[in-house]
């Protein structure tokens, strides 16, 4: 059965920075310690349904992939007018744009001033994810938040629960930010851990129920389940409920099924779930159309994710 979903567009206004507080912008953020916040889960359902979409773009710039007409240029021009030109093709389609923060380590200083640079391009209208998969202890957690947060002005971060729970306590008290958890990844090896046995079920359930409980506490909790392991959505949201999220790599290149993660993924307004896609529309084309070529793939992959929601089908 086709679960509904509401169509209605929420109102937005244009740009803004990070912390845009402006009287009438529907995603106010507020800084860490700040008094009066929205919960992350609320934030991201109003961006879900005032974008009308669930697609997340995955800005992750492989020198060795960068279109043809950019590689002449000296490595950080050619860094950000490719990640500049993306984002403006991409942005009238996507929900949220998620960062592998390895990805910019090769371009050295570069990188990493572009990747500070990014979500005040971005804007608070979208969600602005920084792919971490982070997990230490919780003193070393807080540094890991602080930067993300506080300095580089993203709204979440993924972890990896690998660690224990307690690692999470930094984040519980700061609701406006979130944490994904990667419970399934979308790689190979995952079955290696993730399917191991449990009293409550194979490693990656538990991890899914213990996120239910985390963000049912605290507002800001979600979970990473990789679309190439499709049997899982399903059982995921049935065990998440509604409004908690699930943030799905592995679309595109990686060969994942969109039907099933959008059927299977939403919740029963149709959201809760962002459809990450990142080689597959960055580098749609090699050429001089390289902009227009990620445009229209985003373009075709939010439609095709809509009308699968609404209980349609592609041909």
């Amino acid at each position: 059965m086709t679960r509904p979903f509401d169509k209605k567009l929420g109102r937005l206004v244009g740009g803004g920075s990070s912390g845009d507080a402006r009287p009438g912008n529907p995603f106010p953020s507020a800084p860490l310690g700040g008094a009066v916040a929205q919960r992350f889960i609320d934030r991201m359902d109003r961006v879900l349904k005032a974008r009308d979409s669930l697609l997340c773009v995955g800005l992750d710039p492989d020198p060795a992939l960068l279109p043809k007409p950019l590689r002449g240029l000296p490595a950080s021009r050619r860094l950000d007018r490719f990640l500049d030109g993306i984002v403006d093709a991409t942005a009238p389609h996507a929900a949220a744009f998620k960062m592998q923060l390895a990805t910019y380590l090769p371009y050295g200083e570069s990188g990493i001033r572009a990747l500070i640079r990014l979500p005040k391009k971005i804007g608070n209208t979208r969600l602005r994810i920084l792919d971490l998969k982070a997990n230490d202890i919780p003193n070393t957690m807080r540094f890991f938040r602080d930067a993300a947060f506080r300095e580089m002005g993203f709204d979440a971060i993924t972890v990896s629960p690998w660690l224990g729970w307690e690692t999470l306590e930094p984040f519980h008290a700061d609701s406006a930010h979130g944490v994904f958890v990667v419970a399934h990844s979308s790689n190979p090896g995952a079955v290696d851990f993730q399917e191991i046995p449990t009293p409550r079920g194979p490693l990656w359930l538990a991890v899914i129920g213990e996120v239910r409980r985390l963000a049912h506490a605290h507002g800001n909790v979600g979970a990473v389940v990789g679309a190439t392991f499709s049997d899982a959505f399903r059982v995921a949201r049935t065990t998440l409920g509604n409004t908690v999220p699930l943030l799905v790599p592995g679309i595109g290149a990686q060969g994942g099924t969109l039907a099933t993660v959008v059927r299977e993924g939403v919740d029963a307004d149709g959201r809760a779930l962002l459809v990450n896609a990142s080689r597959s529309i960055i580098y749609a084309s090699a050429g001089k159309d390289w902009k227009a070529a990620a445009g229209a793939e985003a373009a075709r992959l939010k439609t095709q994710i809509n009308q699968l929601r609404s209980g349609l089908r592609t041909s």
